[in-house]
């Protein structure tokens, strides 16, 4: 799979007509119609033979069979709603023309993550010869040709604010998180992200510093320290900065990064989303939790990194 620079493409940008601001709202169709393609290069369709059926066509079949069956199950409707009432003979056909007549993002994302576990599953048969990761290149170079503020990363759609934060900060700590001895953290910082996506802003909170907490306890862990179940986010950080992570003429900016780790999610965390608002009406402000995810992804690829490179 490969995406051509073609001469309208080159020209457009020496127009300056690609989009430099991220937009979340709407899936162009143009899109959509790319990533049915993407589709059909890797999971194939599941044309039925007039006389014999081949064994991949059959378990072409079955996986598109379950994600037809998922989405039916999850949106509570008996068959996929498409536009002018047209029918299709195969589940390939009913998912794209469902995905191709959605007015509503989510779905569209959803549809889309469901279909790249359905490519991955693909990538195992002895039938097909798929690269996964050119397959997450390709979505996501699509995604940034459109201006869409998506990724697909860790098997997950994620919102992106700004395409350097999430090349230097964001994905960093998905690859560092991805080793199996943080399993738990990764989850959490994948909910996390899934909340912001959905504006659940409070969630999204709770589990950045739950990501932040996990990764602390795992680095303990990893070096055999003690910690008690009931620590708070500081006295974990205090445990984990006397592994001396940093080196010691860089005691006083040590301190100074303490404060802020310590200091930044949990706080922001406990102040706005931690506790029972009462009467009080807290609305958290769609910057503000943007500022805590990235915040707490470049606190998880130190903590990571710095660990890692602790005497042996």
């Amino acid at each position: 799979m490969a995406i051509f620079d073609l001469f309208f493409k080159r020209e457009k940008r020496k127009r300056g007509e690609y989009p430099d601001v991220y937009q979340y709202d709407e899936l162009p169709q143009k899109l959509k119609i790319q990533i049915i393609h993407i589709w059909e290069e890797t999971i194939e369709q599941d044309l039925i033979p007039q006389y014999y059926e081949p064994p991949e066509v059959k378990e072409t079949r079955e996986i598109l069979q379950r994600i037809h069956k998922i989405l039916l199950k999850e949106l509570g409707v008996f068959s996929l709603p498409i536009k002018n009432g047209a029918d299709a003979s195969n589940y390939f056909t009913k998912i794209s023309n469902f995905f191709l007549s959605s007015t509503e993002t989510d779905i569209d994302l959803s549809v889309i993550e469901i279909m790249m576990l359905g490519i991955r599953i693909c990538s195992t048969s002895h039938y097909k010869s798929i690269d996964v990761q050119e397959v997450v290149s390709e979505l996501n170079q699509r995604f940034r040709e459109h201006g869409i503020g998506y990724q697909f990363e860790n098997d997950k759609i994620i919102r992106v604010d700004s395409e350097v934060i999430h090349t230097e900060v964001v994905k960093p700590a998905l690859h560092l998180l991805s080793n199996p001895k943080y399993k738990g953290a990764e989850k959490e910082f994948l909910k996390a992200h899934e909340h912001y996506r959905n504006k659940h802003y409070s969630e999204a909170m709770i589990e950045c510093l739950k990501a932040y907490e996990s990764t602390l306890k795992i680095i303990l862990e990893k070096n055999n320290k003690e910690y008690s179940p009931n620590a708070t986010a500081d006295e974990l950080t205090g445990k984990v900065m006397q592994l001396e992570l940093m080196p010691e003429f860089w005691k006083q900016h040590f301190k100074s990064l303490k404060n802020t780790l310590t200091a930044g999610v949990p706080t922001a965390r406990n102040k706005l989303a931690g506790h029972g608002a009462g009467n009080e009406s807290r609305e958290i402000p769609e910057y503000l939790i943007s500022y805590v995810l990235h915040m707490t992804a470049s606190a998880i690829v130190f903590l990571i990194k710095a660990e890692e490179n602790l005497p042996q």
